[in-house]
């Protein structure tokens, strides 16, 4: 049997599943009971923007200058473009053409 076909990791990603489902579903059920007001709105509005600083910025604080590079880029085509995907791919773009060029870091 291999290492990922174990009961114990099986049973662990079955639960890790269940708790995901369990999450995104009682978010949906717990705002039922909320009045979508218009500073409500635009706290979720903001929500996708603030989970993706929340995720990049280890990566910045450890990344080195090209990671800061590819962030600073990523950060210009959201402000710019309003398109939090395009900003993604931007800064992944910058980040492996400094690294095909040979930059540093």
């Amino acid at each position: 049997m291999t290492d990922m076909l174990r009961s114990d990791v099986m049973i662990a990603f079955a639960i890790m599943t269940l708790v995901t489902v369990a999450s995104r579903l009682g978010g949906y059920f717990m705002m039922r009971y909320v009045e979508v007001t218009p500073r409500v709105r635009r706290m979720l509005d903001a929500l996708p923007g603030s989970i993706i600083v929340a995720a990049a910025l280890p990566v910045a604080v450890n990344g080195g200058p090209i990671v800061m590079l590819a962030l600073g880029a990523a950060i210009a085509v959201s402000v710019l473009r309003r398109n939090d995907f395009l900003a993604v791919i931007t800064g992944m773009l910058v980040a492996a053409l400094a690294r095909a060029v040979g930059l540093p870091g």
